[in-house]
C-alpha cells in the first residue's frame, strides 16, 4: 500500500542531511571549543580538560557519522548486504549515552541492507520515547528473509510521540515535514522498500515497536 502523501526526492535528500548534519554540529562544536581553549590556555588543568573534551567528542561525532551512513547512506553498492554485527557495532556507537541503555540480542548474519537500515531507525525512533532516559532492548528473530524486530523501550515519562505512527505510515499530520519528522517518516519509507510493517504499541513502563513481513501482522 503507497502512501497518499508524497515528498520531493530533492526535499527528502535535503530534510536527511539537516537530520544528519543535527545529529552531528554538537559534537564538531565541541571539538572546536577544545582547540580554541588549547590555543589560549596555558593552565595545564583546562588543557586537560580541552584534551579529554576534544577526545570524547571526536569518537562521538565519528559514532554518529559511521551510524548515518548505513542508517542514511547507500552503505554498499544496490542489492548489497550487510552483517548484523556490523550494526550492532553502530547501533551501540550511536546511542551510548549514560542516559540510555542498549540491550542488543540478534544472530551475526547478513541480511539486506534495507531491512538493517529499518532496524538502525528503528531504535533512533525508540530513544525518542523515552525522553528522560531508560533502556532499549532490540531483538532480531528469523533469518535475513523472515527476519521479524522487536524493540521494547522502557524508562520513566515513556511516550509514544504525538504524530509518530502517522508518520511512519506516510502521512505526516499537516502534510508538511521538518528535520525533526523526516527521521521516523523516512523509516517508514525503508520498512515499505522491505515489505515489512511496523506496528507501535504502548506497554507498562514503555513502548513496543514491531516489524514484521507485510504477510505477516506486526
Amino acid at each position: 500500500m503507497t502512501a497518499g502523501f508524497q515528498l520531493d526526492a530533492l526535499d527528502l535528500a535535503a530534510l536527511l542531511c539537516s537530520r544528519v548534519c543535527h545529529d552531528v554540529i554538537n559534537p564538531v562544536g565541541a571539538i572546536v571549543n577544545g582547540l580554541e581553549v588549547l590555543e589560549d590556555e596555558n593552565d595545564p588543568s583546562m588543557k586537560s580538560f580541552a584534551l579529554d573534551l576534544i577526545k570524547k567528542s571526536s569518537r562521538n561525532a565519528s559514532a554518529r557519522l559511521q551510524f548515518a551512513r548505513i542508517a542514511f547512506g547507500a552503505a554498499g553498492s544496490a542489492g548489497a548486504s550487510i552483517d548484523l554485527g556490523d550494526a550492532e557495532n553502530v547501533a551501540r556507537g550511536f546511542i551510548h549515552d549514560e542516559k540510555v541503555a542498549l540491550t542488543w540480542e540478534a544472530p551475526r548474519l547478513l541480511m539486506p541492507k534495507n531491512k538493517v537500515k529499518l532496524l538502525l531507525n528503528l531504535l533512533v525512533v525508540s530513544t525518542s520515547t523515552i525522553p528522560r532516559g531508560g533502556s532499549v532492548n532490540a531483538v532480531v528473530a528469523g533469518d535475513a528473509d523472515t527476519a521479524r524486530f522487536e524493540i521494547v523501550a522502557t524508562g520513566n515519562h515513556s511516550r509514544i510521540p504525538h504524530g509518530l505512527i502517522a508518520l511512519l505510515a506516510g502521512e505526516p499530520e499537516g502534510g508538511t515535514l521538518d528535520s525533526h519528522a523526516i527521521q521516523p517518516y523516512y523509516t517508514g519509507l525503508v520498512a515499505r522498500a522491505a515489505g515489512m510493517s511496523v506496528g507501535v504499541e504502548s506497554i507498562e513502563g514503555g513502548v513496543k515497536i514491531l516489524a514484521a513481513p507485510q504477510t505477516a501482522a506486526p
